[in-house]
């Protein structure tokens, strides 16, 4: 199976996931899908995240975070697309939901929340939003 997009792939699940009140969602691995669970996990989006299995097999686990019975992530949204990229200089970062929320950038210095990314001065590609 072959997805076009595989970070919209990547947080579709953890939705779905998230809807059905599961603990944790599954997907296939890959290197920018673990640097974006990193940042959701600095970010306090999610509990923890592993890599299992071997070889080109490998399949990411992120465990989900709740907070009395409600899931923290409340909104995830793809805004870069394949299609369609969106770039922005350090100076335009968006502030998501008044701040509440954070944009996910990939950087020269790799994925890094929207907040780190002001800190050191680097625009980049926005990848998604989380509220």
């Amino acid at each position: 199976m072959s997805f076009s997009d595989p970070i919209a792939d990547m947080l579709t699940r953890v939705r779905n996931a998230q809807s059905a009140e599961h603990v944790s969602a599954a997907m296939p691995s890959s290197l920018q899908k673990v640097a974006v669970a990193k940042v959701l996990k600095e970010e306090g989006y999610i509990t923890d995240f592993r890599v299992e299995g071997d070889g080109p097999k490998k399949e990411l686990i992120v465990d989900l975070k709740y907070y009395k019975d409600k899931p923290v992530i409340s909104g995830l949204k793809r805004i870069s697309k394949p299609s369609c990229r969106i770039y922005v200089p350090a100076k335009e970062i968006p502030a998501v939901r008044g701040g509440l929320g954070v944009a996910l950038l990939s950087t020269s210095q790799g994925v890094i929340s929207g907040r780190e990314a002001k800190k050191r001065k680097v625009g980049g590609e926005v990848i998604c939003y989380v509220w």
